[in-house]
């Protein structure tokens, strides 16, 4: 027996995982008028996301590690992540603030899952088309965990403080709409895959760790979750103005140039084209000027 062969079920185990995490997560959703809404159901549900997170992390670097990349490693990572994190979180939250609204909150965490699906759609279409290219810098729109964590990280700092469940629904809206907004926006978000260690990067990397552990201590474990993701999210949207002002100037920069750019070629052409207007050949308009005497050829 092969056992290499075996090697490309590995990272297709992880990632059933984690779609096992999500299914999880949805099952205690819907026990939740059985448990009681008081209950840490909630964050039962928020803890099994939790853990598809880590593999959703673990199941692409050990099928890069075995050079088991597929196209159908590739689809099924994205259908398990829109049901851990799109369908899952979508549940979750709208149990916890969005109940609320009755339909329209219904409606609001579906943006959310939508959302999701768009994302990790054009995702699989841009991976497909420059699978034997280099991962880039960026990544187009917002990924799908990073803002399932947004959400899941909210509920679980709120019951570590003793909120089972918010009071503020238009508060818990807004942050959905604004997740499902980024995610099939065109904003750029770095990709995290090119990072080296630097001095700048050690710097930062020491920033957030001390910030961390001031939030841990101050407030609770998971709102550290929700400052990195606060972070990241705030570095990718500055960024973007940063790419955006970039470009305006440059496209300026190439229509100044070309503006101020001789155009011989086009001279002449337009010469040509009055002088047939008027019915005059350049060679009969050649000979016309030439001196008397004058051999033309």
């Amino acid at each position: 027996m092969d056992f290499r062969k075996t090697y490309f079920l590995l990272p297709n185990l992880f990632t059933l995982s984690g779609l096992f995490c999500g299914f999880y997560a949805i099952s205690v959703c819907a026990r939740l008028s059985d448990e009681g809404g008081g209950s840490d159901a909630l964050y039962k549900a928020s803890l099994a996301i939790m853990l598809g997170l880590f593999f959703d992390a673990a199941d692409g670097r050990i099928a890069r590690l075995t050079r088991t990349q597929s196209e159908l490693g590739l689809h099924l990572d994205s259908l398990s992540d829109l049901v851990t994190f799109g369908v899952a979180p979508g549940l979750v939250i709208y149990r916890w603030g969005l109940e609320g609204f009755g339909r329209a909150g219904l409606f609001i965490a579906f943006l959310f899952v939508a959302g999701g699906a768009f994302r990790l759609a054009r995702f699989n279409v841009l991976s497909l088309r420059a699978i034997d290219e280099k991962p880039g810098k960026y990544m187009l729109g917002l990924p799908i965990p990073v803002a399932a964590t947004v959400l899941i990280s909210t509920v679980m700092a709120f019951h570590a403080i003793g909120i089972n469940q918010t009071t503020n629904h238009i508060l818990v809206a807004t942050l959905v709409t604004v997740l499902s907004y980024l995610m099939i926006s065109r904003v750029r978000f770095r990709s995290m895959k090119d990072l080296k260690l630097t001095k700048r990067t050690t710097a930062v990397v020491g920033l957030l760790l001390a910030s961390g552990v001031l939030v841990a201590v101050r407030i609770s474990r998971p709102a550290v979750l929700i400052l990195l993701v606060g972070c990241y999210i705030t570095l990718g949207l500055i960024e973007e103005m940063y790419l955006l002002r970039k470009g305006r100037v440059e496209r300026i920069r190439a229509a100044r140039a070309q503006a101020l750019a001789p155009a011989p070629t086009e001279e002449l052409a337009s010469e040509s084209e009055v002088l047939a207007e008027l019915g005059i050949d350049d060679d009969a308009s050649a000979r016309a000027a030439a001196p008397e005497g004058a051999v033309t050829t």
